[in-house]
């Protein structure tokens, strides 16, 4: 093919979104999203995501303390502060994992972190804008059903209402489950600016909204599988672990307390349901070891898919002349 007809093509595909969108869907997205994979090669991105959900964990635990003393202003403080221990973690192992999608050499944690700093403002400001327009609409949706109440033109006006209102609280939930939810991050993450961004979601929602849910429910089968494979080594692992603690080392504890560790359930809740407990120093060693093997089991999914998520937008932000095979 000439220069000339690539450019025509380009050019074309340029004026023809729906064209560009099912290139979005060729092999090489697909090889896109199963690079996600790498994502366990990236040990600063695993630390870093590791490290604040056990701080969460620990905060929730304190939390959960306060509030069994009734002690309300303290526990949602507790809280509050895992929550925003979460939103950092996630955003500082988002830029590691950018980094690593976009063949870039991934930056150091500690600069990760400085960085994820700088950026919350801007992921919280496009999530409050989207919020906020979604917001407006539901409002104006509300502000008309209650014209339906008119004796004269009230019925008309519900049976246009209805199907108008069930497309548009429909797509607002799809929406945030396959974009504003996995792609607002990924789109500060990649260097746009909240209004660059907004815009490019915008964009997405009007044209691409079909084939960013075909990409997303591939991330979601890759993180389930995942999670599934993750789910038999800690099952089968924990059921054998259960019977050789008490026979090898000797102590004297039910299988449930080991299980139990192992899905992130502490002795209190345990201890509510009635089952006898071992609370000796071995006992806790061990309730500790599960609840390690918990972080990680939780972690590993979480990074897939915050992986599969920046090859996603990646997928979708890149030129379409990069996939055309000109």
């Amino acid at each position: 093919m000439t220069a000339a007809g690539a450019a025509a093509r380009l050019a074309k595909m340029r004026c023809h979104p729906t064209c560009a969108v099912n290139s979005r869907l060729s092999p090489h997205t697909l090889s896109r999203l199963l690079a996600s994979l790498d994502a366990a090669r990236n040990d600063g991105a695993f630390r870093a995501l590791l490290a604040a959900f056990c701080l969460a964990g620990l905060m929730l635990g304190a939390a959960e303390a306060a509030l069994a003393r009734e002690a309300v202003w303290r526990g949602a403080a507790w809280g509050v502060a895992a929550l925003a221990v979460v939103f950092l973690g996630v955003n500082t192992t988002g830029l590691m994992l950018m980094d690593q999608a976009c063949g870039r050499p991934v930056r150091d944690a500690r600069d990760a972190a400085y960085d994820s700093l700088r950026i919350a403002p801007k992921v919280l400001l496009c999530l409050a804008a989207i919020v906020g327009t979604a917001g407006v609409l539901a409002a104006l949706m509300v502000g008309l059903l209650t014209l339906s109440r008119l004796p004269q033109v009230g019925p008309l006006l519900l049976s246009a209402l209805v199907p108008a209102g069930v497309g548009l609280f429909g797509g607002m939930l799809l929406t945030l489950i396959v974009m504003v939810g996995p792609l607002t991050g990924p789109s500060i993450w990649s260097g746009l600016p909240p209004a660059r961004a907004l815009r490019k979601l915008a964009g997405l929602l009007r044209w691409r909204l079909l084939d960013t849910a075909v990409l997303m429910v591939g991330v979601l089968g890759l993180s389930a599988l995942v999670s599934a494979c993750i789910s038999v080594v800690v099952i089968g692992g924990g059921q054998v672990m259960a019977l050789l603690v008490p026979w090898a080392a000797g102590i004297e504890m039910p299988p449930q307390q080991l299980m139990a560790g192992l899905f992130g359930r502490g002795l209190r809740s345990l201890g509510a349901e009635g089952t006898p407990l071992n609370t000796s120093a071995a006992g806790l060693a061990v309730q500790t070891g599960g609840g390690v093997v918990f972080a990680l089991a939780l972690v590993l999914p979480a990074l897939f898919y915050l992986r599969g998520c920046c090859a996603v937008w990646l997928a979708l932000s890149e030129p379409a002349v990069e996939e055309a095979q000109l």
